[in-house]
């Protein structure tokens, strides 16, 4: 008998990646009485912990369902700041169309989070479930799969030992090296854009509005965030992402606070009076990341493995959340009937239902990218003249709202706000 099939796996699941979907799917799966071990790279909460950093993320309505099921928006909820509206306009050009959570019938479209803070939940949730091993900082450095178990051999700290599960999930990021390890096909489109990021500060109260301006380079969004109290005064903030073109990357973020300020000022226009104040800075180049094959035998790829997205719009994280809510349901299932979640025909059910959302959501900022960097008068003339008839047609405008708040398609118990079982 293959010695395979007489040895328990060391683990039910093996995450690979404890970025911000990483530890959320090990969250997730809490109800399931699952062995599971997460594998990371860099200590939790450490300065090289890039999900973890200065940075904010949007999370979009459904999201926020998704953390309701399991237990932790409570932890949450007085750490975001909630998007009650979206302004929608084209640099230079009349169109506008706004979206409002009264009109889709939601208390929040989305809400804003700092990195950091969303990362001390996810940590503290985990390190007080029992049934989750945090292995860290640790390399994969090999895996194999065989018709009984996956191995990756470990490399924790310089001691090397292999481990074996029924399940492995990548969740390491657009350069997934588990996807690589397996050649598992992907395609990349480089978009010739750089998002440039940082936090900033306006004279203007938010009023909880979320801006997304289409400019000549690309997008620039500005997502309201907590204000800070200094000397009795509130000071309010946003989360900047600025599409730049790469060349004029370095000299943004070389430019002295006024400087960087004042074109900011020039781009966006004093919607919301003056920016008087700007965090440190950082960049990173812009791809789409298309993956054909999201499952294998007791693999299955999750969030920034399995589709990477241009940052307009939002989307990217939120879609991984819902591969977390789906594969979470999917798993649920195949236990209730006592099935191995390591099956490909179980991974394939995933697979099948992830396809049309990641397909939809990346055609759709894709094609917004696109449209709104197309130089040609007549493209610019036809996109103002559709956001200005969006804002007159509560229809149309409703349903964008249902796919900037993840509830199209088939949605997830878990984006319902159920939980799993």
């Amino acid at each position: 008998m293959d010695s395979h099939e007489t040895m328990k796996p060391d683990y039910d699941i093996l995450i690979i990646g404890g970025g911000m979907i990483g530890a959320s799917l090990a969250c997730a799966l809490a109800p399931l009485s699952l062995k599971i071990a997460i594998i990371e790279r860099h200590a939790f909460q450490s300065p090289s912990q890039a999900s973890f950093d200065d940075r904010s993320t949007a999370l979009a309505y459904g999201t926020r369902k998704i953390f309701q099921s399991m237990g932790i928006w409570s932890l949450l909820e007085n750490l975001a700041m909630p998007i009650t509206g979206i302004h929608i306009s084209d640099r230079g050009h009349f169109g506008a169309t706004r979206l409002s959570s009264q009109q889709s019938g939601v208390e929040a479209l989305g809400y804003v989070i700092e990195n950091r803070e969303l990362g001390a939940v996810l940590q503290s949730t985990l390190e007080q479930n029992q049934q989750v091993d945090l292995i860290c900082p640790a390399d994969v450095e090999d895996i194999d799969i065989n018709e009984h178990c996956a191995e990756v051999s470990v490399n924790e700290n310089g001691l090397h030992r292999r481990l074996t599960a029924s399940l492995i999930v990548a969740a390491d990021g657009s350069q997934s090296f588990i996807r690589q390890q397996l050649a598992m096909p992907s395609t990349t489109w480089d978009y010739g854009q750089t998002a440039l990021i940082s936090n900033v500060s306006t004279s203007a109260p938010h009023q909880q509005l979320a801006y997304e301006r289409f400019t000549e380079t690309g997008p620039l969004a500005l997502l309201p965030m907590r204000p800070l109290t200094e000397h009795g005064r509130v000071v309010p903030r946003f989360s900047l992402v600025w599409t730049l073109k790469p060349e004029q990357v370095e000299e943004y973020l070389g430019l002295s606070d006024d400087e960087f300020l004042h074109r900011l000022q020039q781009c966006f226009g004093r919607r919301l009076g003056e920016f008087v104040r700007v965090g440190r800075r950082s960049s990173y180049p812009l791809q789409l990341v298309k993956v054909p094959t999201q499952v294998l035998s007791r693999v299955a790829l999750i969030g920034n493995a399995a589709h990477t997205l241009h940052p307009v719009a939002g989307q990217g994280y939120n879609l991984g959340m819902r591969d977390v809510a789906v594969l979470s349901e999917v798993l649920a299932n195949a236990l209730n009937l006592e099935a191995d979640i390591g099956d490909l025909q179980v991974l394939k059910q995933y697979a099948e239902w992830r396809r049309r959302d990641h397909n939809s959501v990346s055609a759709f900022t894709d094609g917004l990218v696109r449209v709104f960097t197309n130089p040609l008068l007549p493209v610019k003339m036809a996109r103002s003249m559709a956001l200005t008839t969006l804002d007159f047609i509560p229809p149309l405008k409703k349903m964008l709202s249902k796919r900037t708040m993840g509830l199209s398609g088939r949605v997830p118990v878990m984006a319902r706000g159920l939980p799993i079982k």
